[in-house]
């Protein structure tokens, strides 16, 4: 590793050492507090603000010595593997995995009859049995450090970080075959990155001396301490207002249908939601309220009461996997291309300055596809399930990948919508049987909600690796170690703080309790809801051909994918970013894109002064014992 490729070892030994201690953070913070939650939005602000940490001490080195400071290759270096460990840890992976390996010998009862319902469905090697070791897991007041306890997690803790790591790996592959369209043909916006360029370019001197970025930040700064303090002591006053439900309002039929609508303004969704293009910002809202009249009408038609009306979140799905079969079809010269490089036929496509050639890139990803259907498969699912199961979440990773790249949304999320979810309610939950169902249970783990995808970020690092020069080849390398440290860093963490304080049984309970459900009842195909999925893919289609036809169309289908009224994180982003496209449409109507430019440091100074203030209040708490103020409460 040298200087010239911006990977340095000690820029990679600066990461390993972050890594560890982010997890144990993101960890607390989630599960024991359950409170902040810096992996439930696109841009983790535990990361954002170990950059914030290190660039004044960095520029302390360069006054010192220029050659002891690092450069902004160096510092995206730290970024990149701390995005890829922190989506590891997240609330919709390992934390959700974690509790369901030993959740359902724990919780067998007479009652539910779990242990001979499907017990004997779940592989040895995939979960941990003994209630000796689980006893302090669940009841608290132990520790972990206990050789019998490490042994007996250690068992499934390493064949799932292998899956883990083979599953981001493919990720990866597949990232290698989309960048040079996504990145350097289409030119996708990426705000998500914007934040941390601005802050490691020329070691951040410029960004911090800029005015406009200084009046942001300390209005929101004064803002979050002194609602900190409001938290702590409530006769302060508390300056805004955030959760404020609003369906009260509407009592009457068929007003009434709209349901749980929160009013909140979050000055760092204003901040994000201005560097997003702003008919994207303008498509998450109005697609919002577009679903919000979906239920209205669903009143007045009579069929508000259907269960699962107006199936959000099954729209939603098929949004996503709409938006990855439009962006294959409308690429399909580009990725014919691709595979005639892959199999050495002549090509147009040049991959010298690619991560990997596109050789390598297909026959790894075929084989990663492969292993993890292996995995499965010899955990006793179907081949034929594996498969199926697989190639959905790939297409649904590429679909929300996609709209990451394109739109920068604040948050994203699709509770309940995978793999395991689309399969049965397809075909039924019989002709499935007990054993696939069992297996393809455990692709709730990282299919609860979507909300810190790995894949996007994979992609957003590539494009830092494009604008700085950073080697590309050498942080496909990075980022794999990234994920299996932060595997190990995670079960860590998680297990730590766990037999400490105790577990609940945490997500697990979802993932076992539809199992019940399946296998006790069994169900047929969910017409319906299938139905809505394919609306949900039909309406995308609509949306992405009206775009390209027609210069003036605004409704975009990433706006639609997202917004749905079912999904957590939209809820509350909705007037935050419905400011962020007023003022941005004001910006560019009366200034132009020179004032534009000029208000983008202002705009950014809301993003950063909310997560620095609020990572501090954060890590007082977790000094103190205490809870402290969240500035970010979903």
């Amino acid at each position: 590793m040298n200087n010239n490729s911006g990977i340095t070892l000690r820029a990679v030994g600066l990461g390993l050492i972050l890594i560890p201690i982010n997890c144990y953070w993101i960890m607390y913070t989630e599960m024991v507090w359950w409170a902040q939650f810096p992996t439930t939005m696109s841009l983790f602000f535990n990361v954002i603000f170990c950059l914030a940490v290190i660039i004044p001490i960095n520029l302390l080195f360069r006054r010192i010595s220029p050659k002891l400071s690092l450069d902004q290759r160096e510092l995206l270096v730290i970024y990149i593997m701390l995005c890829m460990a922190s989506a590891v840890a997240s609330h919709d992976n390992l934390q959700v995995l974690i509790p369901m390996i030993g959740h359902a010998f724990w919780y067998d009862t007479p009652e539910n009859e779990w242990k001979d319902t499907f017990w004997e469905y779940i592989p040895n090697w995939l979960s941990v049995r003994d209630k000796n070791i689980l006893t302090g897991y669940y009841e608290g007041e132990s520790s972990f450090y206990n050789i019998d306890y490490i042994k007996a997690w250690l068992r499934p803790a390493v064949p799932w970080i292998g899956f883990i790591t083979v599953l981001l790996s493919v990720m990866i592959f597949i990232n290698v075959i989309l960048r040079k369209q996504w990145i350097e043909r289409e030119k996708l916006a990426y705000p998500i990155i914007q934040l941390p360029l601005e802050m490691t370019r020329n070691y951040g001197i410029t960004f911090f001396k800029n005015r406009m970025f200084w009046i942001a930040f300390g209005i929101v700064s004064v803002i979050d301490v002194v609602n900190g303090f409001n938290y702590l002591y409530p006769s302060v006053p508390l300056i805004g207002f955030r959760s404020r439900d609003i369906s009260y309002l509407f009592t009457e039929k068929p007003w009434n249908a709209i349901g749980w609508t929160p009013l909140s303004i979050y000055p760092f969704v204003v901040g994000l939601g201005f560097l997003m293009p702003i008919d994207l910002s303008f498509s998450c809202w109005f697609f919002y309220l577009f679903r919000k009249s979906q239920r209205i009408f669903g009143s007045i038609a009579g069929v508000h009461s259907l269960p699962g009306f107006p199936y959000d979140r099954q729209q939603s799905l098929g949004a996503y996997i709409g938006l990855s079969i439009f962006a294959i079809w409308a690429n399909r010269h580009y990725f014919i291309e691709i595979l005639r490089k892959a199999i050495g036929l002549r090509s147009s496509i040049d991959d010298s300055g690619e991560p990997m050639s596109y050789r390598k890139a297909v026959i790894f990803a075929l084989i990663g596809f492969v292993l993890l259907c292996s995995f499965f498969v010899n955990a006793g699912m179907s081949i034929w399930v594996a498969i199926t199961a697989f190639g959905v979440y790939f297409a649904l990773s590429t679909g929300i990948t996609r709209m990451r790249a394109e739109s920068g949304a604040p948050a994203h999320d699709l509770h309940f919508m995978g793999p395991d979810y689309m399969i049965p309610a397809i075909t039924g939950t019989r002709i499935l049987g007990a054993t696939n169902l069992t297996i393809l249970s455990y692709f709730f783990a990282f299919n609860r909600a979507h909300r810190s995808h790995p894949m996007p970020h994979q992609l957003e690092a590539f494009k830092l690796c494009e604008r700085t020069g950073l080697d590309s080849k050498k942080i496909v390398l990075i980022m794999i170690l990234s994920v299996i440290v932060g595997g190990f860093s995670s079960f860590w963490a998680y297990l730590n703080d766990v037999y400490k304080v105790g577990s609940g049984g945490s997500f697990a309970w979802q993932p076992y309790n539809r199992l019940q459900q399946w296998l006790t009842y069994p169900s047929p195909p969910d017409y319906i809801a299938t139905i809505f999925m394919g609306i949900g893919a039909l309406f995308t289609f609509f949306l992405m051909f009206m775009r390209m036809k027609f210069f003036w169309w605004q409704f975009h289908a990433v706006g639609y994918a997202v917004s749905g009224a079912d999904d957590w994180c939209m809820n509350w982003l909705w007037v935050s970013l419905l400011i962020s496209t007023v003022i941005k449409w004001i910006i560019l109507r009366q200034g132009g894109i020179k004032s534009h430019r000029k208000a983008i440091p202002f705009f950014l100074g809301l993003v950063l002064g909310e997560f620095i203030i609020g990572s501090i209040w954060s890590i007082i708490g977790l000094s103190l014992g205490i809870r402290t103020f969240v500035f970010k409460d979903w």
